[in-house]
C-alpha cells in the first residue's frame, strides 16, 4: 500500500515518485528510484488529491492505468505493474473536466466506483466516535473519557468546514491547551 500525497508535492517531483526515475535523469538524480507504483506492485496505490495533479502529468497516469506500463522518468524500459488504484479529492473532478483543468478521459478512468463522503457536519453521529478515537491516539490511553454530555453538544454543533482534519487539530489543540 503506497500513498502519494500530490497536493503536497512539488509538481517537478510528482512524475518521479510515482513512476521512479533512473540514474542521471535529471539534476540530482544520483541513484535511480523505485516509484509508487513499481513499489505496490500487487498492492494498492493511494493517490491523495489527486485533483491536484498538473494537467501535463495527467497522460502519464492515463497510461498507467489502461495499460499497466510505464516508463520510469528518463527510463526507456517499460515496466509492467499489477496496481489497484484509489484516489481522493476535495475538487469537484466532474467540474474541472468541463472548465478543462482536468483530462476527461481520466477522470472517467478513475470514476469507476465512486464514495461520495458526506461532510463532516452533515454527520454529526460520527463525530463522539472520532473525537474519543483522537483523544485515545493523543493521550496513549486507551480509557480515556474527556468528553462531558456539554462538549459533545458543542462539537456536534460546530459546522466542521475542514471535516475530520479540522476536528483532530481542535482536539490536539485542546490537548496542548489542557492542564
Amino acid at each position: 500500500f503506497e500513498v502519494v500525497d500530490c497536493g503536497s508535492m512539488a509538481p517537478s517531483l510528482i512524475a518521479s515518485e510515482l513512476f521512479g526515475h533512473e540514474r542521471g535523469a535529471f539534476t540530482g538524480a544520483h541513484n535511480e528510484h523505485i516509484g509508487a507504483f513499481e513499489r505496490a506492485n500487487g498492492g494498492t496505490v493511494f493517490l491523495d488529491e489527486i485533483g491536484e495533479l498538473p494537467l501535463d502529468l495527467q497522460p502519464m497516469l492515463l497510461g498507467v492505468l489502461a495499460r499497466r506500463r510505464f516508463k520510469r522518468v528518463g527510463g526507456v524500459r517499460e515496466r509492467s505493474v499489477d496496481v489497484r488504484m484509489i484516489a481522493a479529492t476535495h475538487r469537484d473532478l466532474r467540474n474541472a473536466t468541463n472548465v478543462g483543468t482536468f483530462r476527461a478521459d481520466l477522470y472517467f478512468r478513475l470514476a469507476v466506483a465512486r464514495v461520495v463522503i458526506p461532510p463532516l457536519r452533515e454527520r454529526t453521529e460520527d463525530i463522539e466516535p472520532l473525537a474519543r478515537c483522537f483523544a485515545e491516539q493523543l493521550t496513549g490511553d486507551p480509557d480515556a473519557q474527556p468528553f462531558d454530555p456539554q462538549t459533545l453538544l458543542a462539537l456536534e454543533a460546530h459546522p466542521w468546514s475542514g471535516n475530520v482534519r479540522e476536528l483532530r487539530s481542535a482536539l490536539m489543540r485542546a490537548a496542548m491547551m489542557a492542564e
